[in-house]
């Protein structure tokens, strides 16, 4: 007998706390070892200096099913404590997979070995071994076309989008645990460089849709890539901790050039932190190395690590090391939204 789908959405993905849990003694044996175990130990303590650096400001790049996969909370908390002072991520981590939580809906442990034709007819939509409730994301896509329906119709960056996102979220959110209600609440600003490739996407159609012939809500991705650039104008010095890769490493990396190219030049970020499990050997950008990076102006050399390795693992320990190391207790808030406008 095929399950229903409240049979297949009964087990909730339950999002890790790094703060239960002390992994140093870990992480530091693994500095022992060899291989992807040392590189991480090396990426720990990276990051750990970066937030000991009081002129460095921190971008997190995040890429991948991160969310459902039960690690917003680290996020979260890395928000809440200074620890990062921009995000730039796709748009499936923010809105499908943070804003969607934050409505009071839920990600599943499912099976990779599920049958896909079921899953569709029950409206389950499966991410490797984690399942949604395509009903429920179909609400979010909903919220969406009508938050947009409600603002002033013009151009908006994505970090403007979001930021009303956030509001929205203060109001009538089912939760406290929230990636854009955190940084709505810190002045952390996200960008999304491809906010339309999610459920974000799917509302704004609607809205555009019905709006035809009148004025409506539009993104504006260059004015996103301004805006980070002020955000890097407005650090001493910079460092990015990049999970994954895609647009969000490339769009992160990239505003040190344009920095340069608005008669304004910076230093090249001059820390760089990549947990991936892509490599260069396609030529792609999601495996290309930090030091390749560094052949186009954007990344130094100096204190760069890239760690191959699947998120769910490598997160954890690495931006858990640093937790508990608890160097971020004296970074001030940047509040870098402020730098946006």
């Amino acid at each position: 007998m095929t399950p229903s789908q409240a049979e297949h959405l009964r087990d909730t993905i339950e999002h890790i706390d790094l703060r239960a849990h002390d992994v140093r003694p870990l992480v530091q044996a693994m500095g022992k070892m060899a291989f992807q175990a040392r590189n991480l130990h090396r990426a720990a303590t990276l990051y750990d200096a970066m937030l000991r650096d009081e002129r460095c400001g921190i971008i997190l790049c995040l890429a991948g099913s991160l969310f459902s996969a039960g690690l917003k909370q680290v996020v979260v908390d890395l928000v809440r404590h200074r620890m990062v002072d921009a995000i730039v991520a796709t748009g499936a981590l923010i809105v499908d997979q943070d804003f969607f939580e934050a409505l009071g809906f839920r990600h599943y442990r499912g099976r990779a070995d599920a049958d896909d034709n079921a899953l569709r007819e029950l409206h389950i939509d499966r991410i490797y071994d984690t399942f949604i409730n395509e009903d429920e994301l179909r609400e979010c896509d909903a919220t969406i076309a009508t938050l947009a329906g409600a603002l002033e119709p013009r151009p908006y960056s994505s970090r403007e989008f979001i930021g009303e996102m956030g509001r929205y979220l203060a109001q009538h959110g089912k939760t406290r645990d929230s990636v854009v209600l955190a940084a709505h609440e810190a002045g952390v600003p996200i960008f999304v460089p491809a906010f339309s490739d999610c459920s974000a996407g799917f509302g704004l159609v609607r809205h555009q849709w019905e709006r035809q012939g009148q004025p409506h809500l539009s993104i504006d991705s260059a004015r996103d890539f301004l805006e980070l650039t002020r955000c890097r104008l407005a650090m001493d010095t910079s460092g990015l901790f990049m999970v994954g890769g895609g647009v969000p490493k490339n769009f992160a990396q990239d505003v040190v050039v344009a920095a340069d190219f608005v008669g304004k030049p910076v230093d090249m970020h001059q820390y760089a932190i990549q947990l991936t499990v892509a490599d260069e050997r396609d030529g792609a950008l999601s495996g290309s190395t930090l030091r390749e990076a560094s052949s186009w102006g954007k990344v130094s050399t100096v204190h760069e690590q890239m760690v191959y390795g699947e998120a769910t693992v490598t997160l954890p320990l690495v931006a858990g090391y640093a937790f508990h190391q608890r160097g971020w207790e004296s970074r001030p808030q940047r509040r870098l939204v402020d730098a946006c406008r």
